[in-house]
């Protein structure tokens, strides 16, 4: 993990704990290199951390500035991603995790909370969820703002009668 502020599951209080997290350079550059970016110019989140049944809740927002290129033009541009962070969380083992179901058909609810995530380990690693969640923010074809695609002419097929015409051209020189 490139950039990472972990807190254990046990010193979580039922009331929210506010968290600020600030990327530093390094943080940034690297980040930005498991990204995909140019670079990171700054990543900042507002996060709010509570107990949520024998887990945790995590939520707030991120702010970040970043520079990255132009999937059109291929030129480098700055860019505002925003976001919001929402996960719930539980410890491996717990009976609010949920289950794999085997079966032909999978229910989905689109406007449902997902389901939590289940811990590998008694630690939480709030950065790695706010680079989890600047990736899901980020266009996959960054576009410049102005930039325009232009696709290239299309050729139209040379007639038969035409690559005759050149044959006769150059059978009379």
């Amino acid at each position: 993990m490139s950039w990472t502020h972990e807190i254990r599951l046990g010193e979580i209080q039922r009331a929210p704990t506010k968290i600020r997290l600030e990327a530093d350079a390094a943080a940034r550059k690297a980040v930005a290199r498991q990204l995909g970016l140019v670079s990171i110019e700054s990543l900042t989140a507002d996060l709010a951390l509570k107990a949520w049944l024998d887990g945790a809740e995590l939520t707030g927002a991120f702010v970040a500035e970043v520079t990255q290129t132009c999937s059109v033009s291929a030129e480098d541009f700055p860019e505002r991603v925003e976001g919001q962070v929402f996960v719930r969380m539980v410890p491996a083992g717990s009976p609010n995790a949920p289950t794999e179901t085997i079966g032909d058909e999978i229910e989905v609810d689109l406007e449902g909370d997902d389901p939590p995530d289940v811990l590998e380990s008694d630690r939480i690693d709030l950065a790695g969820y706010v680079v989890e969640h600047l990736a899901l923010e980020l266009d996959p074809f960054p576009r410049k703002p102005g930039a325009v695609f232009e696709p290239p002419p299309e050729e139209t097929p040379a007639s038969p009668f035409a690559i005759l015409r050149k044959l006769k051209a150059d059978d009379s020189n």
